[in-house]
């Protein structure tokens, strides 16, 4: 059965040193090890995917990438450079792998143009994003033009967890909540829900966004949420689909990234439907091997099985 990850990350030398805010919730002799991994994009990459089964990875600058570039002229400049690299890998080695664009969020217009160009030009599936950028969130109106270009070119942004601009106060004097095992995953859903009320996905109805980690723990309060929505002060916002809910059915797609458990899948696949949800690895910090055979030996149907590993993969990405 073809295998494709979505979440699979990698860096460069010259953007290393981005990291280092999440160098700083990582015990330092596994951050040393996911370094080295990020680095070596083919080589011994491609060596664990034979020894696991995953045929095809989407990659990905890791977080936070040029989004913790302070000044906009060399966020775009660098933007270019690494999408320019990874069209480079792809080129070399077609079969094995595809790319998720970087995008210089600084300033919006010229990341609407290096979207195109990415996808375009260089052959990108879309682009991922890492969280917030120096605290504009894309919801951010000024982000429309970007939103604009992702629908118009139909091809999805990937929203991924980095460090927040502020710890949340109840999670303050505890920074080991800080970061994948907690506050990543609260962090990325309340973005998603910022998208939905700031109103992204009425404006661009057929915009698509997926999110990892089995969609930051979203499936699972669905019915909540709508229940909730009826009961709560709107504060003056009315959604156009009407609940919550249905902008998760309609413009959300998740992948497995970083969980290999049976029971948040199963929930996935009753909220969300087969169609909506791909496989990841969160590699170099997940096992490679781990993941894929969770996927094998999930409790699913096979035709559940082929359209999580590949099958929605394929259309979402045109791969």
């Amino acid at each position: 059965m073809r295998t494709i990850g979505l979440e699979e990350h990698f860096v460069t030398p010259e953007l290393e040193g981005y990291g280092a805010s999440a160098a700083a919730i990582i015990q330092p002799d596994k951050w040393r090890e996911a370094s080295r991994r990020l680095l070596d994009i083919t080589d011994e990459r491609l060596t664990e995917m034979d020894a696991a089964g995953l045929d095809v990875q989407v990659l990905s600058l890791n977080a936070p990438g040029i989004q913790a570039e302070q000044d906009a002229g060399t966020a775009v400049t660098r933007a270019k450079a690494v999408n320019d690299l990874l069209a480079g890998v792809v080129e070399n080695h077609p079969d094995r792998f595809a790319g998720f664009a970087a995008l210089p969020l600084q300033d919006p217009k010229a990341a609407a143009s290096e979207l195109e160009r990415a996808v375009s030009e260089l052959g990108m599936r879309g682009a991922l994003v890492n969280a917030h950028t120096q605290g504009r969130y894309l919801d951010d109106p000024e982000l429309r033009v970007v939103w604009e270009r992702a629908e118009g070119l139909d091809v999805p942004l990937y929203l991924h967890p980095a460090n927040g601009v502020d710890a949340p106060h109840v999670i303050q004097g505890h920074p080991e909540l800080i970061g994948p095992m907690w506050s990543w995953g609260t962090d990325t859903a309340s973005h998603f829900m910022r998208l939905v009320f700031g109103g992204v996905f009425d404006d661009f109805p057929n915009a698509k966004l997926l999110l990892g980690h089995m969609g930051e723990g979203l499936p699972f309060v669905m019915w909540r949420m709508d229940s909730r929505w009826e009961y709560h002060n709107h504060h003056g916002v009315e959604l156009a689909r009407g609940n919550p809910s249905e902008y998760l059915r309609h413009n959300l797609y998740i992948t497995t990234s970083g969980v290999c458990s049976a029971p948040p899948l199963l929930c996935s696949l009753l909220a969300l439907g087969p169609e909506r949800i791909l496989f990841g690895t969160d590699y170099p910090f997940e096992d490679m091997a781990t993941a894929t055979e969770f996927l094998r030996s999930a409790p699913i149907s096979e035709a559940d099985r082929a359209k999580i590993a590949h099958g929605n993969a394929e259309r979402l990405l045109r791969l």
